[in-house]
């Protein structure tokens, strides 16, 4: 136990005195994961509800998942919206970042704080403002609906991390290359962009992972043809215990820890 005794930080604080912190941490993050990892046991139960431990182990809820046209339907649905708001989201926010940081305007702070609104406001309100729009522009239950909502609340998380980045480059480096003749574009381009490459990518995951991983507005503005994963998952859950909501949990868990720790990886290596 000689680890307890040696410094936690530069300020000399020990191990021993960081002790408590450790142990709140650990049961902070035992009630975060806890629910997570009673969902994927849950989901090879062979029982016609949801049960845990599981008396017997299946793998008919995953079969019935993908063998039911109408949860393949919204998996597509989740998909495109996902793909489409990373493609809609990152640029605009990389780009809103960039004028921010560029700019020397008193009133950068306000318009920084006006486009992450969308995360200090509670969504449901998001949700009933996107559906009162629609209804009068007659794009409820559409793509485009579905991707303008789910892009304005991945906006903020773009911004906030394309930004951060943008604070720990050194812009010396851009200014020697618009002094050399390149424009701002061409030395954002080759300069600016490369340095925060992953910062990036990162937002790109994020931002796709905010739309597959959204349930409220979906619940508002999407539906029919449109209806996504999660909002079928909502509504099984309401109407039914169906078990092969634990079968998507799981999937979607797979697929959303893989790209995180992909990006981390792939990161730190390029570093």
């Amino acid at each position: 136990m000689s680890w307890l005794n040696r410094p936690a930080s530069e300020t000399q604080i020990t191990h021993k005195q960081r002790l408590w912190l450790y142990i709140l941490a650990t049961i902070i993050m035992a009630l975060l994961i806890l629910p997570t990892i009673i969902v994927i046991p849950m989901s090879f139960s062979a029982s016609q509800y949801l049960e845990f431990p599981p008396r017997e182990w299946s793998l008919r809820w995953y079969e019935h998942y993908f063998n039911s046209p109408e949860w393949m339907q919204a998996t597509v649905t989740s998909l495109k919206a996902g793909f489409l708001t990373m493609l809609v989201t990152t640029p605009v926010g990389v780009m809103a970042a960039y004028g921010l940081f560029a700019s020397k305007h008193r009133a950068t702070q306000f318009f920084f704080i006006m486009l992450i609104t969308p995360i200090m406001i509670p969504v449901i309100l998001i949700a009933i403002g996107a559906f009162y729009v629609y209804v009068k522009i007659s794009l409820v239950n559409s793509m485009t609906g579905l991707v303008i909502a789910h892009s304005i609340l991945a906006l903020p998380l773009v911004l906030i991390v394309v930004s951060a980045a943008l604070k720990s480059f050194d812009v010396n480096l851009e200014m020697a290359a618009r002094s050399m003749g390149a424009s701002r574009l061409k030395a954002f381009v080759t300069v600016t962009l490369p340095q925060i490459r992953f910062s990036v990518v990162t937002a790109a995951l994020l931002s796709f992972l905010t739309s597959f991983d959204e349930v409220i507005v979906a619940m508002f503005v999407s539906g029919g043809q449109n209806s996504t994963l999660t909002r079928n998952m909502f509504n099984a859950l309401r109407d039914q215990i169906d078990p092969t909501i634990a079968s998507i949990s799981t999937i979607m868990i797979v697929i959303s820890s893989t790209l995180l720790i992909l990006a981390q990886v792939f990161g730190k290596a390029r570093e």
